[in-house]
C-alpha cells in the first residue's frame, strides 16, 4: 500500500469550486490510510469511522474529496477531537457550518481540499443520513446513476459555488434517506 504523503490519489478540489472526477479505485486506499491515522489520533473518542459521500460509491463521478464520518458518543465530544485532528494535519472549520457537525478539512486551507471529516453523534441524524444514503446508492446502481446525472448537471450550473451545489442536491438526498428509513 502506498503512503498518503507520496500520493495524492487523484484528490483535491479548489476551495468553493465544484469539479467532478471520474471514479478512481484508489480513493478507497486514500480513505483506508486516513481512517487509520484518525483512529490512532482519536482513540476511544471515535466509536466508528466510515467513508461516505460520492467517493465511497463505486462507479460514479465525484468531487475528488474523501468524506469521512466519525461517530462520537455526544456531539460536544467533537471539541475534544480538535487537538488530535490538528496533530494529523486537519484544520478545524467549526461547528456552525452544518448543524450538529464538527467539520475538519485536510489539504491547503482556503485553497485545495482533499479530505473532509465530519465528527457527529454516532447514531444521530447526521450519522444516519450519511450512512443510509451511502448504503442505498451502493445497493442500487440505477439510483447511483441517477444521482451521478444530477451531480453532473448541478456541477455545470454551480461550478463556482460549492455551497449552492451542495444545497441543490439536498432534495434528492432527503428523498432517498426518507424512503430508506420507511422500509
Amino acid at each position: 500500500m502506498s503512503t498518503e504523503n507520496d500520493q495524492n490519489f487523484g484528490l483535491g478540489v479548489t476551495h468553493k469550486h465544484v469539479t467532478l472526477a471520474e471514479p478512481n479505485e484508489r480513493w478507497a486506499e486514500a480513505y483506508t490510510l486516513a481512517e487509520a491515522a484518525i483512529r490512532q489520533a482519536l482513540g476511544d473518542l471515535a466509536l466508528d469511522i466510515q467513508h461516505f459521500g460520492s467517493t465511497a460509491i463505486p462507479g460514479i463521478k465525484a468531487k475528488p474529496i474523501i468524506d469521512i464520518a466519525v461517530g462520537v458518543r455526544h456531539f460536544e465530544d467533537g471539541l475534544a477531537c480538535v487537538g488530535p485532528m490538528e496533530s494529523i494535519g486537519y484544520d478545524y472549520a467549526g461547528r456552525d457550518i452544518v448543524p450538529d457537525d464538527h467539520i475538519f478539512g485536510r489539504g491547503i486551507a482556503g485553497q485545495t481540499r482533499t479530505h473532509l471529516v465530519h465528527i457527529v453523534e454516532h447514531g444521530g441524524a447526521n450519522w444516519t443520513r450519511f450512512i443510509v444514503f451511502r448504503d442505498r446508492l451502493r445497493a442500487e446502481p440505477d439510483l447511483a446513476e441517477a444521482y451521478e446525472t444530477l451531480k453532473i448537471e448541478l456541477a455545470g450550473e454551480f461550478a463556482d459555488n460549492r455551497a449552492a451545489y451542495t444545497e441543490a442536491k439536498r432534495t434528492f438526498i432527503d428523498q432517498v434517506v426518507a424512503q430508506s428509513l420507511k422500509v
